[in-house]
């Protein structure tokens, strides 16, 4: 085992060498880097994260379907698009999310870029309540399922207080908050403090981080999402989830 030092530097080396704009090309958040506008770019990095389990190529793939059946322009479809112009998604299906799930996302989208001000502003108000990301993430399911719904739709909500690791949205909200200046996350909210990030635990990240010492506990939920962030806030505690381009490229582009 490397000492904490070693391991520090050892994981400061692949977040440079992974983060890079060639990064992108491999990756779903190639799909919000398809737009410029602020809207654009959260409701598609949103759609995109919200289906980013399985293979990456599949997920690639979907995500930018999901996103032509919106004509390319999301956040005008959001804003815009009538109960009949939902038929659209009919055709829809990525592993257990399928149409009338998808359905119910616009749906829900919708509402909250016309009554709550948008995906930034849920997200910060319920993060002000504390300072917390887990306040952040429990508001924004509270607001997102007040959209009529199935209940099978919720399992794709993901619900901490379930101990959900919340995978998918701690991504979204790393790619929104974090700003690096290095062109792979965008960094287009200013109000939610990287520090408080937690990490996208996944299969890759989360055996990475039992090789190196970093995680004990075997199961990926939310105890374990804090115990690994914990770890990493002792490399840099403004900026923790950093260290995700460093596991994730570990696991997946170095097979360690």
């Amino acid at each position: 085992m490397l000492e904490k030092q070693e391991l520090k530097e050892f994981l400061d080396e692949k977040y440079y060498q992974f983060n890079t704009p060639d990064f992108i090309d491999s990756d779903p958040i190639q799909i919000p880097h398809s737009f410029s506008s602020k809207e654009d770019v959260e409701i598609s990095a949103f759609l995109s994260a919200s289906i980013a389990w399985g293979q990456r190529k599949i997920i690639i793939k979907n995500a930018f379907r999901l996103i032509e059946m919106m004509d390319n322009r999301p956040s005008d479809f959001i804003l815009n698009a009538e109960e009949s112009d939902l038929s659209v998604f009919d055709s829809f299906v990525h592993r257990t999310f399928n149409a009338e799930d998808c359905k119910f996302f616009i749906r829900s989208l919708q509402n909250i870029y016309k009554k709550h001000g948008g995906l930034e502003n849920v997200f910060t108000k319920g993060y002000s309540e504390n300072g917390s990301i887990e306040s952040a993430l429990i508001y924004f399911r509270k607001v997102f399922l007040e959209t009529e719904h199935l209940v099978r739709t919720e399992k794709h909500v993901a619900n901490i207080l379930r101990n959900s690791s919340a995978k998918r949205l701690n991504m979204f909200l790393m790619w929104m908050v974090r700003n690096d200046g290095r062109g792979v996350h965008f960094g287009l909210w200013d109000k939610i403090n990287p520090a408080h990030l937690f990490l996208p635990l996944d299969v890759h990240t989360g055996n990475v981080g039992r090789k190196l010492g970093l995680l004990s506990r075997k199961q990926n939920d939310w105890k374990a999402v804090d115990e690994i962030t914990q770890s990493l806030r002792s490399f840099d505690p403004t900026d923790p989830v950093k260290y995700d381009f460093s596991l994730f490229g570990l696991g997946i582009f170095d097979k360690f």
